[in-house]
């Protein structure tokens, strides 16, 4: 592979205390890859790998925000030193396009440091490794005699002559082993011109893990030995590194280090604590409470608190089991100066890389919806800058964003607190994936079922959330209905905007559609506005508030009522005052109203007609109507069953006059009147006794009532002059034997029908014609259907 010169902002590098630090910018090596080469001043480019890194003073890694970071030790195996004052470090970046690094572009990056403010032993804990150095010139033997160092001392007579050896103590017993063996272990020994100096991994066979103020401590305990034909000499390269300490709260991070470590310091009595400083990646933070940051301390404990989310961290979203939920991480580095009776000076320098767990958080939807405006305005957050809306379903119907945009809603982001933001989305009421729901009165429900689709973080993981947001306005105007009256019908006029929609016309209990309207007789007409219901004065449903002598005050009830609670929102009513000369009607509670016509010739006096009882005369009269009023259980009414209904019969007759003390028949002009009265009950319904209900949807219908004459005189409302016709019916051709007055008689449409019609009238200027001769089914001679016997004579 070729030099290459290093573009500008791709490299960055600083030296702290004794560690050279590089950081690569992430931006110039997306899509590519890159290896790091130590240059070996002597044996040329070594490839950086784990376990070369752990065992030189090495560590490759990324900081919080993805940018590879290399950081190694001014006593890393490759490093020159000069006078242990200046060290140097050149290192190879190799990039290329293909994972097997062919056609790699290499860019040679030499570092320098300088540090002369050595302790007389400093120790640092890297993330894949342990460091202790020492110096040369510190007593060999500490005064104490401890029994580990006594321990140490037979062996010592076994050191080669000139050359380093180890001994490692742990809970399996002593080992001593050479330098070279040491390295095949993973552990890096070597001495510069004024210390001595041992690396050592984490978890090796010859450490061990005890705790320290509720601290895991991982503890490398070796006494380094060099004999010369004149000298012994013994050195103390103990090391201890904290392995846990970091505890959560879904607030803060606190990592906790011990202030004192026995291992380190055999006489705790003249331990005294002298400097302690914190810092983020390779910045020394001098004043850490203004970055929100805690560092305290105590005799046994040094705590940094970090809240979640500050400065020097970064938060970055993630998904967990289809949770959305963020982490933090931060790089933290901890340096601890002390001095005891042992070691004039300890610095211990701690280098930690802090990542919380998955901490839930779920979006929130916040509704400002604008119900003046008629517009949904929904915002959904808080998320953080590494999130993007990437589609959304309005009602079930998926949109991305182009057709959202296109289709008119509106989206937009949104910044909030915290270095976050939300995404906007409006839209209006009435847009047709916004579902209305008409509630209460006069308010519709607006209600927008929306699905977001979100992106999170780099690897772009496709997060769902879905949300309701309803809106209740009063937009609904209740119809206002408008009714008046002819000479024979009533009228409602109703305004149609909402029928069938929100609301329906209902008669009582039943619905006033279609099929009602015809069978009760109402005439129903629209236009662009309004329904017209137009409803006869006799027809059902109609309300019979005062009934007298030839008027009637009527009143026609409609309820207004919700189409899915069927809740009664208002009654419509229309109530007119009526002249009618011939009625009947029966109410629900039994009562009978009867205003008869009776136009005769001669005329007769309407004072002296009656029901059957004769006591029951007319409430009122004139010369040609006559007013009655019974109850269906007085007056000589009978009753019978026909179907389904129950049939009250009453007849209203005329009594002639006849001269009073003969024996014999009078001749007298008066006709022979009678009127039949008829009332139809539905046998399942109960008659109210009392005064009647005015309220159709809780009273019973009325009955329906008709009126029969059987006289002289033609049929009510067909009157023609004529007098003293009878109509009879034989049983057969002789005309011998007829038929009972009133008795059905059951033929069929083959069977032949003898009739008899008589003109008794002995005038000889009255002939007698027979135009039109039917037969129906029931008493009403308008009914239908019809067959006709006799048509025009």
């Amino acid at each position: 592979s070729a030099l290459f010169v290093l573009p500008p902002g791709f490299v960055q590098s600083s030296c702290h205390s004794r560690i050279f630090w590089m950081k690569l910018n992430k931006l110039l090596l997306q899509g590519k890859f890159f290896q790091l080469e130590i240059n070996d001043p002597h044996a040329g480019p070594v490839l950086l790998d784990e376990k070369l890194a752990s065992r030189c003073g090495y560590v490759l890694s990324e900081d919080v925000w993805g940018n590879p970071v290399f950081r190694a030790s001014v006593l890393g195996c490759h490093v020159a030193n000069e006078a242990d004052e200046l060290f140097s470090l050149t290192v190879n970046i190799k990039v290329s396009s293909f994972s097997s690094m062919r056609a790699a572009v290499t860019y040679t990056y030499p570092m320098y440091c300088s540090y002369s403010s050595w302790a007389s032993r400093e120790i640092v804990c890297e993330e894949n490794y342990m460091e202790v150095s020492v110096k040369t010139d510190v007593p060999a033997v500490s005064n104490d005699y401890t029994v580990a160092w006594m321990s140490a001392l037979p062996e010592t007579q076994n050191v080669a002559y000139q050359l380093w050896q180890l001994m490692f103590v742990s809970p399996s017993g002593r080992k001593r082993i050479t330098v070279s063996d040491a390295a095949k272990l993973g552990y890096s020994f070597n001495n510069t011109l004024s210390r001595v100096y041992l690396r050592a991994p984490y978890h090796s066979n010859e450490s061990d893990v005890s705790v320290v103020s509720g601290v895991n401590m991982n503890m490398v305990t070796s006494t380094s030995m060099y004999r010369q034909r004149w000298l012994l000499l013994l050195i103390d390269t103990t090391v201890s590194c904290p392995v846990d300490g970091i505890s959560f709260t879904d607030t803060t991070l606190t990592w906790t280090v011990p202030s004192v470590i026995p291992t380190l310091v055999l006489q705790e009595s003249t331990f005294l604590s002298k400097n302690i400083l914190m810092g983020v990646d390779d910045r020394v933070i001098v004043k850490p409470e203004e970055k929100s940051y805690l560092l305290e301390h105590n005799e046994t404990h040094i705590r940094i608190t970090i809240p979640i989310g500050a400065e020097g961290g970064k938060l970055k979203s993630s998904t967990s089991s289809g949770v959305y939920g963020v982490i933090y991480s931060i790089d933290l580095f901890l340096e601890h100066t002390w001095t005891d009776a042992d070691w004039q000076t300890t610095k211990y320098t701690v280098i930690k890389s802090i990542t919380t767990p998955f901490m839930p958080q779920i979006p929130t939807v916040i509704n400002n919806t604008l119900p003046e405006e008629r517009l949904f305005n929904v915002a959904f957050g808080h998320f953080l800058p590494d999130v993007s809306l990437v589609a959304i379903a309005i009602g079930n119907v998926p949109f991305t964003l182009r057709e959202a945009l296109h289709h008119g809603f509106k989206i937009y982001e949104t910044p909030f607190s915290n270095r976050t933001k939300g995404f906007i989305l409006e839209l209006s009421f009435d847009d047709p994936y916004v579902l209305k729901e008409y509630v209460n009165r006069n308010e519709t429900k607006y209600t927008l079922l929306v699905n977001y689709t979100i992106s999170v973080g780099p690897e772009m993981t496709l997060y769902y959330h879905s949300a309701e947001v309803e809106c209740v306005i009063a937009d609904i105007a209740l119809p206002e209905a408008v009714g008046y009256c002819d000479k024979e019908n009533l009228y409602l006029a109703i305004p149609t905007f909402g029928l069938h929609q929100y609301w329906n016309l209902y008669l009582g209990n039943k619905l006033l559609n279609r099929h009602v309207s015809l069978t009760n007789g109402y005439l129903a007409a629209t236009n662009s506005t309004h329904l017209i219901l137009q409803i006869p004065l006799f027809a059902a449903g109609v309300v019979y508030e005062d009934v007298s002598f030839q008027k009637i005050k009527a009143r026609f009830d409609v309820a207004l009522r919700k189409v899915r609670t069927m809740e009664t929102l208002q009654m419509f009513s229309v109530s007119c005052r009526f002249n009618s000369s011939a009625f009947i009607i029966c109410h629900p509670d039994g009562t009978i109203m009867v205003s008869a016509q009776m136009k005769t010739v001669p005329a007769i006096d309407m004072s002296k007609t009656k029901l059957r009882d004769s006591s029951c005369k007319p409430r009122e009269y004139n010369e040609g109507h006559a007013f009655f009023k019974f109850h269906v259980t007085t007056c000589g009414t009978s009753v019978r069953f026909e179907g389904d209904h129950i049939v009250y019969e009453n007849e209203i007759s005329y009594e002639k006059e006849t001269l009073p003390g003969q024996s014999i028949p009078t001749i007298t002009r008066d006709p022979d009147y009678r009127l039949t009265v008829l009332c139809y009950y539905r046998a399942k319904e109960t008659l109210v006794l009392g005064a009647f209900a005015s309220d159709p949807s809780t009273s019973p219908p009325f009955g329906a009532g008709t009126m029969v004459p059987r006289s002289n005189i033609a049929v009510y409302r067909r009157i023609r002059q004529a007098l003293n016709v009878v109509s009879r019916v034989s049983k057969d051709e002789s005309f011998v034997e007829f038929y009972e007055p009133n008795m059905a008689i059951l033929k069929r449409p083959v069977e032949p029908v003898f009739l008899e019609v008589e003109l008794k009238d002995q005038s000889p200027d009255t002939e007698l014609y027979l135009e039109n001769c039917w037969v129906t089914r029931s008493l009403d001679s308008n009914s239908t259907p019809r067959w006709n016997i006799t048509v025009d004579g």
